[in-house]
């Protein structure tokens, strides 16, 4: 949970490195939160008899809530691993972007680097 809120903490942070929990975490309660939202909605709905208006409205706002947060991780993890984050643009070639960008996500540290010292060894 704590890899969540530092995220959020950093929402707008592009410098620096992101190891792979922090990364990894914080895509695990954005899941999780928008299945939460998503069943809040639903819940709503059925009250209300909206057909997934709200369930969906909510889910839209999380979603756009949680994006700048979820770019700027990715581009920080991409850090670690020596990339610039302009790599995080290769997720919008078809087919293989979203692949290219799993595996560079998924990537152990790297030594210290251009973007700062390896933040595995500064947290051991």
């Amino acid at each position: 949970m704590n890899w969540y809120k530092l995220c959020w903490a950093k929402f707008a942070t592009f410098e620096g490195r992101a190891r792979r929990s922090e990364y990894w975490y914080f895509q695990l309660f954005n899941i999780i939160a928008m299945f939460v939202f998503g069943i809040i909605g639903a819940i709503v709905d059925a009250a209300i008899g909206s057909p997934g208006l709200i369930s969906g409205s909510v889910i839209g706002l999380y979603c756009i809530a949680s994006l700048l947060p979820a770019i700027s991780v990715t581009v920080r993890r991409l850090h670690d691993i020596g990339k610039s984050g302009w790599w995080f643009w290769v997720a919008l070639i078809p087919g293989v972007g979203g692949i290219i960008l799993l595996i560079f996500t998924i990537m152990d540290s790297a030594e210290a680097n251009d973007f700062g010292a390896n933040p595995k060894l500064a947290t051991a």
